[in-house]
C-alpha cells in the first residue's frame, strides 16, 4: 500500500535529537493500555455529537462523518505511562473543520471530549483548535484498529496521549474547565510532555497512580 500524501506535520517531528520528551523512552510497537473493556462500536451503532455552547449543533451517522473533508498527519506521540513513538500516519477530520461548521459561542473556553465506555477528557479550546489536532479515523492507510480507539479516534499528539480519547463519540464546548475520567482521578489538567505535567499540583492527589 502507498504512503499517504501528508498535510500536515506535527511540529514536534522537527524536533530533530529532541524529539522525545523528558522521562520518555522509545518503543518500536504501539502499546494498547486501556482503562476497562475494549468497546465494539459497529457503523450503524456510530453516532457523534457536537453540543454546549455553539451557535450550531451537529449530530453525524458514520457515514456522515466520513463524507466530511480529511487531512493527513504525521506525528509523535507520548504516553503518560513514559513510552513516546515516533512518525506515526494518521487521517482523519480536523477539529478545525467541526470549529467551522459548529461555530463555537464567545464563552466557550474549553471542550470535554467524550468516549466509550463513559471516557472523557477535557482540553482548553487554545489546544483543540490548533491546525495539527484531529479526529481521526485511519491510521497508516487503514481503518483506526479497535483497540487503539477506532472507529474514531481523538488525536491531540502535543499533549499526553490520554488527551486523545478513544472510541470518540463528541465534544461538547464549555465556559470553564471540568475535568475528565483521568483529570478526575489525579491526571493533569492539561498534560504537556514537554513539562512532564502528569499529574495534578493539588496535594489531595496522590501521585503515585
Amino acid at each position: 500500500m502507498p504512503s499517504p500524501a501528508i498535510d500536515i506535520v506535527h511540529p514536534d517531528t522537527r524536533r530533530g535529537a529532541d524529539r522525545v520528551p523528558p522521562g520518555q523512552k522509545l518503543v518500536s510497537g504501539w502499546p494498547v493500555l486501556t482503562a476497562g473493556a475494549t468497546p465494539f462500536i459497529t457503523k450503524k451503532q456510530f453516532v457523534f455529537t457536537v453540543s454546549g455552547l455553539v451557535e450550531q449543533p451537529l449530530e453525524f451517522t458514520w457515514e456522515q462523518f466520513l463524507a466530511l473533508p480529511t487531512v493527513t498527519m504525521k506525528c509523535d506521540l507520548h504516553c503518560v505511562t513514559t513510552w513516546s513513538r515516533l512518525d506515526m500516519t494518521f487521517r482523519g477530520v480536523a477539529h478545525a473543520e467541526i470549529i467551522r461548521r459548529c461555530r463555537p459561542k464567545p464563552a466557550a473556553k474549553f471542550v470535554l471530549v467524550t468516549g466509550e465506555p463513559g471516557y472523557s477528557t477535557n482540553l482548553p479550546l487554545t489546544d483543540f483548535a490548533r491546525p495539527d489536532t484531529m479526529f481521526t479515523h485511519e491510521y497508516e492507510g487503514g481503518p483506526m484498529p479497535v483497540p487503539h480507539g477506532g472507529p474514531l479516534r481523538d488525536l491531540v499528539p502535543h499533549l499526553y496521549l490520554w488527551k486523545s480519547a478513544k472510541w470518540a463519540t463528541g465534544v461538547e464546548f464549555l465556559a470553564e474547565d471540568k475535568a475528565g475520567f483521568w483529570e478526575e482521578r489525579g491526571y493533569h489538567m492539561r498534560g504537556d510532555p514537554w513539562k512532564e505535567e502528569r499529574y495534578r499540583d493539588d496535594p489531595v492527589f496522590r501521585k503515585d497512580f
